[in-house]
């Protein structure tokens, strides 16, 4: 019973027939002549999908596939410099050459190529769990026999017919046949695709309409040509036969893939893009791989290190064949000992230079530990641990949504500290795309108490009260004097009733009845719309009722004051454009008198009113002045009274430019209707606001603190986009606005002949005459070579992430094709003031201060090696045992460093956010710099020659231990590496900002491990511990001479860093240190020093509600001095 009353409901409203200006019956343009030639060839055969042969319907977002993922990854990692240096070291390590055993060299790459590896195939199988997913969903579609059946997307085929249930999600590019309407209209929700939240209307073709029910298909039979596979979400060109006689396609009958069916039962479509031909997809590009700027120069050190080391190598290779000739010259041996007249190629003074050849290549290995072996794979797991802190963030969890914050690629962790360029997405990203109805001006008076969330940043010097949640969603207006019925009192009643009937009527909103509470909601095509009509139900003049030709309105008589039913039968609707910039509705009232209802943009309203309908002009400028002040988005409404004849002779020639086949009948029917749409009546303005995210305007205000520049993206209109500037504080009103606009005639006029090159030319000396070389200079110069990160919703923005240096995508609603794009997700655009001030400020800190530390670790080490080998007539003789050289990386400095990477912090969340200068350490790369990249390896040099020296000299000349014995390699290569694992660990100490309990664990257990190596190895049987045997038991452990020489070179070799630092601390600090001290001298309870400090530190900012506070203060005090 209850879908017999839908039936009839439906019966009565059939929806293409409130848009009298757009008929059902599509025309043919200009465009549909290029079907079948090149770029138009597409060719589907409706319900005969084995027909065709495209592409399938399987979406893959991963980086690899199962045939792809060894030689791609094992690129990925080979094509870092230092992989494939190691990989080289590695091959020569099993020929004679080799100054240590193969199996050292061997093992330490193959554990951090596989662990690389590992971390790479985890990523991309959670990006496959979501490609199974979506690819595994079910839809009906057509058998063949007059049933539908339930298959997966992947295995859809262009041609198939599908069924489409209420609330799904169209599977691929469809064109739509019919609909659960009479009149094959649905409403489509495009969120996944452009963020937007209010519903599309969309209509099949007059052709198919009668398909209503799944055995109308059993023998349909379309042949269906139309353009290939584009990016162009918003065109479409195509045409139908069916019975012998062909349709034009538009895009108004283009369902397309990711969006949403909503508010109709169902509808039947057949399939023509699947797939990687399907428009979402089209706009998406392949999955770069994209590399952080400090990993990109971190190659650029790894160069200059393995410059260094071969030209040391080269440096040792000379001096050695030099000596090597000098050994045995006629007939006299220099060093009998080394027996010259009988040895091997490599010390054959006969064979001088090629013994020098062979020297440089095994120096060449030995001098390979200036290079960090363990670098990339540390790193690769501190970035991974980091992740997972972003990840778990509690203070980036949406709980509405139940969406945490998700890090979908580690590889860009440290870019997030050095961002310099946020591009946002309009809708869906900043804002909820949800408008409320807060002011307005009727008859020049303005009505409204509701403060808008820039009021409440900027103040105005006002003290505002919190403003509560709307009890009405769309409605937050306040105003006792026309709430409640109160307005009939008000001196111009009869205009403000004239201003809430047109509210109530000029519109295309659809009204739905509950049938169990009987409450009206309103499904509309815009918000805006949605947000008028609710607006005046909440005032006193509730719609109730649409057929196809009248709206229904219960108003308040202001002579009774009781509710009163009237009916306005509906003419003509005159639909709203980005050209026309207004709406309107031809209206006949139960008197009988034609009224011409209008609503529009203050640009094209004013200089419509007539001489006597201008009243309220000056006020209503003046108001529209303060709502564009307050962030929200105005219009202006007005009205006229028809006579009979001029609406007669109007719809004679609106009659005749809708029947025009000719390319310029949407010029013709905008001529039409200029000539009624004037001599208007000025009855007031609205003021909506287009409900930001919950704190996008602090958000922004601290990103602009933080001295990060920010541009917002959108589609809108000029004027909308730039009411959404005001409304997230980036604009204000004293700031100078440059618009630049290319919607020029002339430009019209050449985009109709279609030379893109005379376009392209005119488009650029355009934006010059527009802008002056100096700003555009400025522009270039600010705009390059900074870190961009760009954050969406939607699948429009798809490109935008990929390209950015970082893509952000939003998940707090349903769309998830950015998400699926994007390096990270964020359920609300204000988690990424913390996203960028915390954890990318920590990030970029940890990276920095790591990769500086390794190269400084791997330095003192390995330069130990070469000044040993110096000192051995550069005989690449290690200084150290096999084991020893391969383990320092892996097992003796490893840890620290990575837990220097995963829990460091200058100082604490809360600081990074009150301070956000600290944020410019990144953006002016001042941590990762070469000054202070070399500085640090300049340090490594510095303790290497320390320790060396001072071990040699204190070793070389004595006795080591009471029996009288010298220091040989075994003992003073002990001895020297135990200094170098101190050295490396203390100064791990000095440089952690941020001790916890593992650091300690790890810092002081890496000295622990090396003496129970020391112990355990040397323990070992001689033929596996080699020349380690018993030395730290035998000969190291019991002499004081040891102990004694390790602690005097390390406070020797720690003194002058430990002096440096206490130096810069005290006299020179930067910015966190700055706040160190303040905290550390205890200031951090003094108010008013804390201010200076924070006030300091601020940058100027040019944009947010700061900026705008400040902007204020100035134009106050400057009101003052001029005042009397």
């Amino acid at each position: 019973m209850a879908g017999g009353e839908r039936k009839r409901r439906r019966r009565k409203l059939q929806l293409s027939k409130l848009f009298t200006l757009s008929s059902a019956k599509a025309c043919f343009k200009p465009a549909h002549s290029q079907i079948g030639r090149t770029g138009f060839s597409r060719v589907v055969y409706c319900n005969q999908p084995e027909s065709a042969d495209y592409c399938d319907n399987y979406v893959r977002t991963t980086k690899y596939t199962l045939a792809s993922f060894l030689p791609k990854s094992l690129f990925e990692q080979f094509r870092r410099v230092a992989n494939f240096y190691f990989l080289v070291v590695g091959i020569l390590s099993f020929t004679p050459l080799a100054p240590y055993t193969a199996v050292s060299a061997i093992v330490p790459l193959t554990f951090v190529i596989l662990a690389t590896m590992v971390k790479e195939g985890v990523e991309d199988w959670r990006r496959k769990q979501q490609d199974i997913e979506v690819n595994g969903r079910n839809v009906g579609v057509h058998q063949g026999n007059g049933h539908f059946d339930l298959k997966e997307w992947k295995t859809l085929r262009v041609g198939d017919i599908l069924k489409v249930e209420k609330n799904d999600f169209f599977p691929a590019d469809l064109v739509l046949l019919s609909s659960s309407y009479e009149d094959a209209v649905c409403y489509v929700e495009t969120m996944n695709l452009d963020g937007e939240t209010n519903l599309k209307l969309k209509q099949g073709l007059e052709v198919t309409m009668s398909l209503r029910e799944e055995v109308d298909f059993r023998d349909f039979d379309a042949f269906i040509k139309c353009e290939d596979p584009n990016a162009n979400l918003y065109s479409f060109v195509g045409t139908m036969e069916l019975k012998g006689e062909k349709h034009p396609l538009s895009p108004q009958q283009l369902l397309l893939r990711g969006s949403k069916l909503r508010n109709t039962d169902y509808i039947y479509g057949a399939v023509i893009f699947t797939g990687p031909d399907t428009k979402v997809v089209q706009n998406s590009t392949e999955p770069p791989s994209k590399r952080s700027m400090i990993e990109r120069k971190m190659d650029k050190i790894i160069y200059l290190m393995f410059l260094m080391v071969v030209s040391l190598a080269f440096l040792g290779a000379i001096l050695f064949g030099i000596t090597t000739r000098e050994d045995y010259q006629n007939g006299v041996m220099t060093r009998w000992y080394l027996k010259p007249d009988d040895s091997t190629v490599f010390f054959d003074p006969q064979r001088a230079p090629l013994a020098a050849v062979c020297h440089f290549l095994s120096a060449l290995m030995l001098n390979s530990y200036f290079i960090p072996i363990s670098l990339y794979v540390s790193i690769e797991i501190v970035k991974v641990l980091q992740s997972i802190f972003i990840n778990k963030d509690i203070h980036m969890y949406y709980e509405e949504a139940d969406k945490p914050a998700l890090a979908r690629t580690s590889n860009l962790n440290e870019e997030l500290g050095q961002v310099g360029t946020v591009l946002s997405d309009k809708t869906g990203t900043l804002t909820c795309n949800s408008m409320e109805f807060v002011k307005c001006s009727i008859a020049g008076r303005a009505y409204g108490r509701g403060v808008t969330e820039v009021e409440m940043a900027v103040g105005n010097g006002i003290e505002y009260a919190v403003a509560a949640e709307p009890v009405v969603k769309g409605f937050n207006f306040r105003d006792e004097r026309i709430m409640n019925g109160n307005w009939v009192k008000e001196r111009d009643a009869d205009v403000i009733q004239k201003f809430l009937r047109l509210l109530a009527v000029c519109h295309t909103v659809i009204p739905e009845v509950n049938e169990d509470t009987g409450k009206i909601s309103y499904e509309a095509e815009s918000p805006d719309e949605a947000a008028f009509v609710i607006a005046a139900r909440e005032l006193g003049f509730e719609f109730f009722i649409r057929t196809q030709t009248t709206v229904s309105v219960r108003e308040l008589d202001v002579a009774t004051g009781g509710r009163v039913e009237r009916m306005y039968k509906v003419l003509n609707v005159l639909e709203f454009s980005s050209a026309r910039k207004r709406m309107s509705v031809i209206v006949r009232d139960e008197d009988g008198k034609l009224l011409l209802l209008c609503k529009g943009a203050d640009s094209v309203m004013f200089e419509r009113l007539s001489g006597s309908g201008r009243d309220y002009e000056e006020e209503t400028r003046d108001h529209v002045n303060e709502y564009a002040d307050a962030g929200l988005r105005t219009l202006i409404l007005a009205y006229r009274e028809l006579d009979e004849n001029e609406y007669e002779v109007f719809t004679e020639r609106i009659s005749e430019a809708k029947s025009s086949v000719s390319a310029d009948r949407e010029a013709l029917i905008d001529e039409v209707t200029e000539k009624i749409e004037k001599d208007l009546v000025l009855l007031g303005a609205t003021a909506v606001e287009d409900k930001l995210q919950n704190g996008v305007p602090d958000c922004i205000d601290k990103l602009a603190q933080a001295g990060i520049k920010i541009w917002v993206l959108t589609g809108d209109k000029m004027e909308t986009a730039i009411n959404i500037g005001f409304a997230c504080s980036l604009l204000r009103r004293d700031m100078k606005q440059i618009i630049i606009n290319l919607e020029t005639p002339e430009i019209q006029q050449l985009e109709k002949s279609g030379e893109k090159d005379v376009i392209a030319e005119a488009l650029k000396e355009n934006v010059l005459r527009q802008i002056t070389n100096g700003k555009v200079t400025r522009l270039v110069k600010t705009g390059s070579g900074q870190t961009t990160l760009a954050i969406g919703d939607g699948a429009n923005d798809v490109g935008m992430l990929q390209e950015a240096d970082i893509g952000v995508g939003i998940s707090g609603v349903e769309g998830m094709q950015a998400v699926m794009s994007s390096d990270i997700a964020i359920a609300q655009f204000r988690y990424l003031e913390r996203l960028l001030l915390v954890h990318g400020h920590w990030c970029y800190r940890r990276i920095s201060k790591m990769i500086c530390y390794f190269f400084y670790k791997n330095i003192t080490f390995g330069f130990t090696l070469f000044l040993y080998e110096a000192y051995t007539s550069f005989s690449t003789t290690p200084a150290y045992n096999d084991w020893y050289l391969s383990l320092y990386s892996v097992l003796f400095s490893s840890l620290p460093v990575i837990c220097l990477g995963i829990f460091d912090q200058d100082v604490s969340a809360r600081f990074c956010l009150k301070f956000p200068v600290l944020y410019q350490e990144g953006v002016q790369n001042l941590l990762f710099s070469w000054r202070r990249i070399l500085s640090w390896m300049f340090h490594g040099f510095c303790s290497a020659i320390i320790i060396f020296f001072l071990c040699k000299t204190t070793l070389e000349s004595q006795a080591f231990n009471h029996q009288g014995k010298p220091a040989g390699r075994d003992i003073f290569g002990g001895t020297m590496y135990t200094c170098v694992v101190w050295v490396v660990s203390l100064q791990m100490v000095l440089t952690i900002s941020y001790f916890t309990v593992i650091q300690h664990l790890v810092v002081w257990g890496s000295v622990v491990v090396w003496y129970l190596f020391l112990t355990v190895y040397g323990s070992m049987p001689p033929r596996v511990s080699t020349d380690a045997y018993m030395v730290f038991l035998e000969a190291l452990a019991p002499s004081p001479a040891y102990w004694i020489t390790t602690l005097f070179v390390v406070m020797a070799t720690m003194m002058p860093y430990f002096i440096f630092s206490a130096v810069q601390m005290q006299f020179f600090p930067m910015s966190h240190g700055t706040i160190k001290l303040l905290k550390y001298e205890d200031q951090c309870n003094d108010p008013g020093e804390l201010e200076l400090v924070r006030q300091a530190s601020v940058r100027p900012a040019l944009v947010g509600f700061t900026a705008r506070i400040e902007a204020i203060k100035r134009s106050v005090m400057r009101s003052r001095q001029t005042g009397p």
